[in-house]
């Protein structure tokens, strides 16, 4: 797993990357009550918007740190956005396959050890 500075997580098995928000981002964000994602068959591009995430203090525009095309939304968040507050990383956004990841992303470690100064 690899972290972005706009606290997004991704893990890539061979040409497919799963991209996520930190649980750091989410305790941030408080309560998630709406998820907004493309759709599939979307074009991602590194560094741009590709999802907005609403929670009781405002709606949070969620970064992509790879580009590439959706092949999956994680559907259950329409219905149970929470699940992102009960357990981020397991309560992915997207599936893209790759075409580019992110330069510059973080071990856990580093994310961890500076996640507040972003």
């Amino acid at each position: 797993m690899k972290f972005s500075k706009t606290h997004e997580w991704i893990t890539v098995e061979g040409k497919t990357a799963t991209v996520g928000v930190t649980d750091y981002a989410a305790a941030q964000m408080g309560d998630i009550v709406f998820v907004e994602l493309p759709d599939v068959g979307a074009k991602l591009t590194i560094g741009k918007s590709f999802a907005n995430v609403e929670s009781v203090k405002a709606v949070s525009e969620i970064f992509s740190p790879v580009s590439g095309r959706v092949t999956e939304v994680n559907a259950e968040l329409s219905d149970a956005p929470e699940l992102i507050n009960k357990d981020a990383f397991s309560a992915y956004l997207v599936r893209v396959e790759l075409d580019a990841v992110e330069d510059g992303l973080l071990e856990r470690d580093e994310y961890e050890a500076s996640k507040e100064s972003f």
